[in-house]
């Protein structure tokens, strides 16, 4: 029998199939197991159009035999099977897809759509199989043929014995090496889990010959094994039914099946999209964080299938990183895949699902927000500081998107609010949303420099993370309300009495404060009389871009660039330790030098700002106390 030989380009391209296409060598049997499907689905779509055919589903399935003693492997199907020349033309030819030219001829009938359509899947089964045979029996046709081939050496083709319609692919399964173990392909278990994993939803029962063991008859202590023909697939998946015939339990089943996280899911959305693109997807909010969330092993993902085969464990490219924490599903007939089924595309479709995903996932958060906030809440307390990353990277361009979604404790209301809720109810004359930032709520309710702003009436916004102030600089304004700093040089407060007394005392202690700055050179800025402290004596503030807290935040990062604020110390001039300072600079300037130290020291701990000297600021202490 004449052996024939593959043409040149498709043997190329099976021997880098087999050495690098595929990175996983179990992709073989989903393949396998699609290209079955297809098989069945070609007689169903000719059944529509002959009436002397009749597609009784029953009658069709796909079978998994494997057999360790001969170490073969065998996917039997009841589909259409092939003729001689269908083996010549979609066997002998690498990428001549039978199921592409018969989608081609058969659009989209009945919502089915044929899974194989780049000619290449079947050509996997060599990664595991020394010699891959293909006994066929075409619908309508006598006789069957036998297809054969080790491989990029070539195929032979021959008549062969078949009573039924369908195909057998018989993979003679390698023998183990040093490096790899083929053995588990012929492993119930092991095969039972592949098809679980990539197959589960095909629309055709898969069966096994499953062995399990019972007790004997008449003996409550002794076992005998029985094989028994299961059907190890699912068929139906959840996310193609109908939304009212599911409940919460069953979303939250689902949840726990595929393994997307220990805790219960806070919400889940169920999308069934018609349009432009059709697919399907079940996606979940988390409950809690995974232990790994904000590491670099954490990776983000939904489970991608086409027409309910796995094709990808982790598509990044269909969830934005500030939505990151999503767990779910996406199903598509519209996705363009590449020859192996394990890459996309990145086509218009891809771009359109992940768009549309996105603006579900932020219209469910902010029903939740919206309706169940101590639920939100929850949600907030796991993952806003994710959604505040997504608003400070790409220079804010997610901010529209993000920004609703944002929540902050508040000095007035002592709890959670949104942007929204402190906006709407901002007196007349504030021009400014303020905020101050600590380390804590607690902190932020003992800083110097909230006093004005709170004696005003105006609300603060308590930031406690080291990315809030940066969210907030990409926000810049919301419902046209500038973000301003409690720190700021300029308040933006109109002025009251205090404050012309601040000017005044400015002009008359001009040389006071100069004498001053001129002690803490390259420490602060200037020294100047406060408009907005009350109560304290002293305080930094910051004139520029750069925060006191960003310094913080900056410099405590590994590179350590050294970012400096610019720092003015202002002093409280109805304080009665400005009358000391007074006197100091009047009669006894090294006073004044010590008085000066101490208050700068005293400002950089309200701030929690290192002491450059902690030695030297103890034994100033001391100076004052003989």
């Amino acid at each position: 029998m004449e052996k024939k030989q593959f043409q040149a380009e498709s043997k190329r391209l099976l021997e880098m199939m087999i050495n690098s296409i595929y990175t996983q060598k179990e992709i073989f049997l989903r393949e396998l197991i699609s290209n079955a499907s297809d098989a069945i689905d070609k007689i169903y779509y000719k059944a529509l159009t002959d009436e002397n055919l009749v597609f009784d589903k029953d009658n069709y399935y796909i079978k998994v035999v494997a057999d360790k003693v001969n170490r073969t492997l065998t996917i039997r199907d009841t589909g259409i099977g092939m003729t001689k020349e269908d083996l010549e033309n979609h066997l002998g030819v690498i990428a001549k897809s039978g199921s592409l030219a018969f989608k081609s001829e058969n659009e989209a009938k009945d919502g089915h759509n044929i899974i194989g359509q780049f000619g290449v899947g079947f050509y996997s089964a060599f990664m595991v199989a020394d010699v891959v045979t293909v006994i066929s029996k075409a619908l309508g046709s006598d006789t069957a043929y036998k297809w054969e081939s080790t491989g990029a050496d070539g195929y032979t083709i021959e008549p062969a014995e078949k009573d039924s319609v369908g195909t057998d692919i018989i993979l003679k399964i390698k023998e183990n090496t040093e490096e790899e173990s083929y053995d588990e392909f012929l492993e119930q278990y092991r095969l039972k889990s592949i098809i679980k994993k990539y197959s589960d939803f095909i629309r055709y029962p898969i069966k096994m010959d499953v062995t399990g063991s019972r007790p004997k008859e008449g003996s409550d202590s002794e076992f005998e094994d029985y094989v028994e023909e299961q059907r190890v697939n699912s068929m139906v998946p959840i996310w193609r039914k109908n939304k009212s015939e599911l409940t919460d339990e069953d979303y939250e089943n689902f949840y726990q099946e595929k393994h997307y996280g220990f805790d219960k899911p806070l919400k889940h959305i169920h999308i069934s999209a018609d349009g432009a693109v059709v697919y399907q997807a079940i996606l979940f909010i988390p409950e809690n964080i995974p232990f790994d969330y904000y590491s670099k092993e954490y990776e983000k993902g939904l489970e991608l299938y086409a027409n309910g085969v796995l094709i990808m464990n982790k598509c990044a490219d269909l969830l934005p990183d500030y939505f990151s924490f999503v767990k779910g599903m996406v199903d598509s007939e519209s996705l363009s895949l590449n020859i192996s089924r394990e890459m996309l595309q990145h086509d218009r479709q891809l771009k359109l699902i992940a768009k549309n995903i996105a603006s579900k996932i932020k219209n469910q958060l902010q029903t939740m927000q919206k309706n169940e906030r101590e639920k939100y809440e929850q949600f907030f307390k796991s993952f806003g500081r994710q959604l505040k990353f997504g608003i400070y990277s790409d220079f804010g361009a997610n901010k529209d998107m993000l920004q609703d979604l944002l929540l902050f404790y508040t000095s007035k209301e002592k709890k959670l609010v949104t942007l929204d809720e402190y906006v709407s109810r901002m007196p007349e004359e504030q021009k400014y949303i303020y905020y101050a930032t600590g380390e804590s709520i607690e902190r932020i309710d003992k800083l110097p420099q909230t006093e004005l702003v709170a004696e005003k009436g105006y609300e603060i916004l308590y930031f406690t993370e080291d990315i809030d102030e940066f969210a907030i600089k990409m926000i810049q304004s919301y419902k046209e309300k500038e973000f301003k700093s409690v720190s700021s040089g300029d308040l933006g407060i109109e002025a009251d009495d205090s404050q012309n007394n601040a000017d005044a005392q400015n002009e008359e202690n001009k040389e006071l404060f100069a004498y001053m700055a001129e002690q803490l050179a390259g420490k602060v800025k200037s020294v100047k009389a406060s408009k907005r402290l009350r109560s304290h004596p002293v305080c930094l503030s910051a004139e520029g871009e750069v925060t006191i807290e960003m310094e913080k935040i900056l410099n405590a990062m590994p590179n350590n660039p050294n970012v400096k604020a610019d720092k003015v110390l202002e002093i409280n001039v109805q304080h009665e330790v400005f009358q000391s300072l007074k006197d100091a600079f009047e009669k006894d300037k090294e006073k004044l030098n010590l008085y000066t130290a101490l208050l700068y020291s005293q400002a950089l701990l309200i701030e929690g700002l290192p002491l450059q000297d902690p030695v030297a600021f103890t034994n100033d202490v001391c100076k004052i106390m003989v």
